[in-house]
């Protein structure tokens, strides 16, 4: 599935033409997509934004409202509508309402939304939905006091709501997708960087060999990533440290205030469930050189899978600079 927004015509073009199942961000695209590829593919999909503030039994989970993605719903019923008079016969819906919940009753609670919505389509459109797509938002548990998902839990309540609303309206051949990066992957990396640098000045800063080239999350949104020092698991946290890398953003810190050991130069610090959203979102700010990643095998062996970047790989798509004459 292509998921985008704000798309440049040239990326509905490559998906079109690779065979991947668009899945449209707004009521406007579906006259923007049919221009860019001359024609409605046969297999559509539209996300669906239901706006204001979304809602479980244990209170609110996030804001809908303030995200840019998204039909509304009156757009989203008149959207399936102009598709299938323009040729599309096999019809999908996705929703990305919170990311990273930590709460088995998430997932669940979407798919009653989203199944509740697909009878209502059909009944006003006659597009019956052949694939709901409840994407991501199943986190995992960054802190160490919080409780992990329970998978197992949150597939029987999706099961339940399915077999209560989809089933009996006829609809239970409806394929269920899902987008599981970050329960699949954010537990199983680990960023290992080395103290070079103390400071102490109004607080105690501690300077690290990475930064959020590596790292991105905490600078962006103040993500709480765990920190161990290795060697020193067990003793006692009595430093208050702010972690931070080179970047001249004062932002570039991976904890602020963190209750850690005593760190001494030379000591390896592990940030944890940096398996997602690490190296992807990673960038060469100020020139900064992404690391290499490696691999822990079963077996207990070490495999390099992918090398660190060189300053050939950063001044790559410079080559046809230096054949400018000045």
């Amino acid at each position: 599935m292509f998921s985008s927004n704000d798309t440049p015509a040239e990326e509905f073009v490559f998906a079109d033409k690779i065979g991947a199942t668009i899945n449209l961000d707004d009521f406007s695209h579906i006259e923007f997509l049919e221009k860019a590829i001359g024609h409605i593919p046969e297999t559509i999909s539209c996300r669906f934004n239901p706006g204001g503030v979304y809602e479980i039994s244990n209170g609110i989970m996030d804001n809908p409202g303030d995200a840019k993605y998204g039909f509304t719903k009156d757009q989203i019923i008149e959207g399936y509508r102009i598709l299938k008079e323009k040729g599309a016969k096999r019809f999908g819906i996705h929703a990305f309402l919170v990311s990273n919940t930590v709460t088995n009753d998430y997932y669940p609670a979407l798919a009653r939304t989203l199944f509740e919505l697909v009878l209502e389509i059909r009944e006003k459109t006659g597009c019956s939905i052949s694939f709901i797509n409840l994407s991501g938002g199943v986190g995992v548990a960054y802190k160490p006091d919080q409780t992990p998902n329970d998978i197992r839990v949150i597939g029987e309540g999706v099961r339940k709501v399915y077999e209560e609303i989809l089933v009996p309206a006829g609809m239970g051949d409806v394929a269920i997708y899902t987008e599981m990066g970050r329960f699949m992957l954010a537990p199983y990396g680990c960023l290992v960087t080395k103290a070079i640098h103390e400071k102490h000045t109004h607080k105690e800063y501690v300077g690290v060999d990475a930064c959020a080239v590596n790292l991105m999350r905490p600078a962006m949104y103040g993500a709480y990533h765990h920190i161990t020092v290795l060697g020193k698991e067990n003793a006692p946290c009595d430093h208050t440290y702010d972690v931070t890398g080179s970047l001249c953003e004062n932002n570039d810190k991976f904890a602020i205030d963190r209750k850690l050991p005593k760190i001494d130069m030379g000591d390896y610090l592990v940030i944890h469930d940096t398996g997602a959203h690490g190296f992807a979102m990673g960038y060469n700010y100020n020139g900064k050189l992404k690391s290499a990643e490696l691999l822990l095998c079963e077996d207990g062996s070490v495999k390099q899978i992918r090398r660190a970047e060189t300053p050939e790989d950063y001044f790559a798509t410079l080559d046809g600079f230096w054949d400018v004459e000045v």
